[in-house]
């Protein structure tokens, strides 16, 4: 499998390329990531479960209590519950939400997946985003995940994000280049 250097050099990458080298040789991979997201979650909801994984006046021992026990109560696997304890002996708790994003990235670039936000200024229907998606798929050559937002300083249009890459077609962006046009 080929992971990008960028996600391999930052702290968080190599943290999520070796658990995910343990979970493919374990077969354990969607598994992982299920734990994974069941951990994103509660980190979303739980004020006191980012402090208690953030906090560095808590003892490496005390976070590694913690995480056990709210590993416990997720039913988290094996693997997944002794990675946590890693980070925990390591003080690296701290970067688990990044950990968990790297993560994500390199199973999904192992399914060949790509992931793609598009924003848009009003809600998009389902048949919408289903187009987008189908459009976005053909032109990337992989199956893409997309997630919607809506923002409604864009007037209208769509701005899109695919790794890197952005396509803006909003009227905001329109209206700005014409401004410069007409400055000039």
């Amino acid at each position: 499998m080929d992971i990008s250097a960028g996600i391999q050099s930052s702290l968080a990458g190599r943290y999520a390329s070796a658990l995910f080298e343990l979970a493919s040789e374990a077969g354990t991979v969607t598994a992982v990531e299920t734990d994974l997201a069941k951990l994103s979650e509660a980190l979303n909801e739980s004020a006191d479960l980012r402090d208690a994984t953030t906090n560095p006046q808590l003892s490496r021992s005390a976070q590694g209590q913690a995480i056990a026990a709210v590993a416990k109560h997720l039913g988290l696997a094996e693997l997944t519950t002794s990675f946590l304890g890693v980070l925990a002996s390591n003080r690296r708790l701290s970067a688990l939400g990044n950990i968990i994003a790297a993560f994500r990235t390199i199973a999904a670039a192992q399914r060949g997946e790509v992931t793609a936000t598009v924003s848009s200024a009003h809600p998009l229907s389902d048949s919408q985003i289903a187009a987008l998606k189908a459009k976005l798929t053909a032109r990337e050559g992989r199956t893409v995940m997309l997630s919607a937002d809506v923002d409604p300083d864009l007037l209208g249009g769509l701005v899109v994000t695919i790794g890197s890459q952005r396509i803006d077609a909003s009227i905001r962006t329109r209206l700005n280049s014409l401004a410069q046009a007409m400055k000039a």
